[in-house]
């Protein structure tokens, strides 16, 4: 992870590699946004005119480089669009921050360190601005065959430190903000790894050692349930989902138990570690991803370590529901029958809807330690990819005011979430003439229809919210802002923040 300090020097007498400087965007051209002043000074006050004369207009993501001024120890100037210039009085949003250190940090790769003098107006500045270098500087060269080196010459390393000027090394509050975007960053890095693994090295057996490993370095319990286990207790969705492959499933259950919490959040997530569709076989050209099937359970594991890393007052539970769904000759098929851990049984009308099936049972599962609120995430149906784009994630839940908070929970954190319903209407769609219910409904709506579903395996008063992440999750453009090509981390930082906020006793 990239080395992040606090510092009070002055632009021009730092040794780095590159000053970071923010543009912001408005009615007469580019304006030098503050935190750059020594620099602007430098230039003659001039610096927004050279910029504009390089073609710099301060749009968002834009960067341009120009020489350092005579005297700077470090050669290179960066300055970063940030996007249109606030109001009078108003400051810079935290996501706008974010995404320019982003940006920046992604440009600098390569290099041993830069110093940003973005706008810092308080703490919570500091913490997007450390986040957003740490989410940008992300690269994942595991499998390539000449790693980067970071000592080698003109090396691709990212980058390695970053000073964020304003901030106080001594004030309680930035040194506060800078250990929290550390933490919740390295996590938020670590989903990103598990779910850019390829599943020939990510199976759910593979997944659960992993996640042994970390747990223990972090005091963690865990709990897994192998075949045999799953077998024994009547898993019979994630069984049914696995028993195609030869790699056999996994239900992993993580526990966080703080010392004096009173409240105790689970998160439930859906670990597909490879999507074929089993017998329902996806078509050409919807196989290459579904690696990243497992987002939701990575996302879910590193929430739970982000939150004992900060060591927040609240107890967290983690489920992870880990099979491959491969088509064999031992492969559920449809028309087939499952019995739930829950006791219900589902009709398998497509096996294509395996995720909901493995959730089934995690859901029923955490809904026994009767939690104060469930909240489960899955890459779960191509329908709210439809609805809602590639980079944001639908919110449904059992309890309206529950669903309004994890909305702003998620735009507080920069993620873009969107409330959706679950009409009452759809669930009739679901009916089955052999079992309780079939995994599949009415197709319009089908995001919706998947949601009712997950309800139904969730226990009799307790609040319940499922974050569909289907489009987020997994990045097939370009990067952008501080968001890298491939795995995202999508639903990290949400459930973190609802973690925060339920140990404050913000959310009742």
């Amino acid at each position: 992870m990239t080395a992040l300090t606090l510092s009070t020097a002055a632009a021009p007498g730092l040794r780095a590699d590159a000053i970071v400087i923010g543009v912001a965007k408005a009615a007469n051209g580019p304006v030098v946004a503050p935190g750059a002043e020594s620099v602007d000074k430098a230039y003659d006050g001039r610096l927004a005119g050279v910029l504009e004369t390089l073609g710099a207009s301060g749009a968002e993501g834009e960067v341009t480089k120009l020489p350092a001024p005579a005297g700077f120890k470090a050669p290179l100037v960066l300055a970063v669009g940030l996007g249109a210039e606030p109001e009078k009085d108003a400051s810079f949003d935290a996501e706008a921050l974010r995404r320019a250190a982003g940006v920046a940090a992604r440009t600098l790769t390569g290099a041993k360190k830069a110093a940003f003098a973005l706008p810092v107006t308080d703490a919570a500045d500091i913490g997007a601005i450390a986040e957003g270098i740490v989410l940008g500087a992300y690269s994942f060269d595991a499998y390539k065959a000449a790693p980067r080196d970071a000592k080698a010459k003109n090396g691709k390393a990212p980058l390695a430190e970053a000073a964020l000027l304003g901030g106080k090394p001594r004030d309680a509050a930035h040194k506060a903000a800078l250990v929290r975007a550390g933490a919740v960053g390295e996590e938020l890095n670590r989903a990103r790894d598990l779910i850019n693994m390829p599943p020939n090295d990510l199976d759910p057996e593979a997944f659960a050692a992993l996640v042994q490993t970390a747990a223990k370095e972090h005091g963690i319990k865990v709990q897994v349930l192998d075949e045999k286990a799953l077998a024994k207790g009547g898993y019979g969705g994630i069984l049914g989902v696995g028993v195609g492959s030869a790699a056999t499933p996994r239900l992993v259950k993580l526990s966080y138990t703080a010392g004096k919490a009173n409240k105790h959040l689970a998160f439930v997530g859906k670990g597909i570690t490879y999507d074929s569709g089993g017998i329902s076989l996806k078509p050409a050209g919807h196989n290459e991803t579904m690696k990243c099937d497992m987002s939701g359970a990575a996302a879910v594991f590193a929430a739970v370590v982000a939150a004992a890393r900060l060591g927040l007052e609240v107890n967290v539970t983690g489920w992870l529901a880990l099979a491959e769904n491969m088509p064999s000759g031992s492969a559920t098929r449809p028309g087939d029958v499952l019995r739930m851990y829950s006791g219900k049984t589902v009709e398998v009308l497509n096996t294509d809807a395996e995720g909901r099936l493995v959730l089934a049972d995690a859901l029923w599962a955490a809904s026994e330690e009767k939690p104060d609120a469930i909240v489960d995430v899955a890459t779960l149906t191509g329908a709210m990819v439809l609805a809602l784009g590639s980079r944001t994630f639908g919110i449904m839940a059992n309890d309206d005011a529950f669903r309004s908070a994890l909305h702003e929970a998620a735009e507080e954190v920069g993620e873009p979430a969107w409330p959706m319903p679950l009409p009452e209407h759809l669930r009739k769609g679901m009916d089955s003439p052999v079992a309780d219910i079939a995994n599949m409904g009415e197709r319009m709506g089908g995001g919706l229809v998947a949601g009712l579903f997950l309800r139904e395996f969730v226990g009799e008063g307790i609040t319940w919210a499922h974050l569909d992440i289907a489009g987020p999750a997994f990045n097939d453009g370009g990067p952008f802002g501080y968001t890298p090509k491939g795995g995202t981390g999508s639903a990290v930082r949400t459930l973190v923040r609802l973690a925060e906020l339920t140990a404050a006793g913000d959310l009742g």
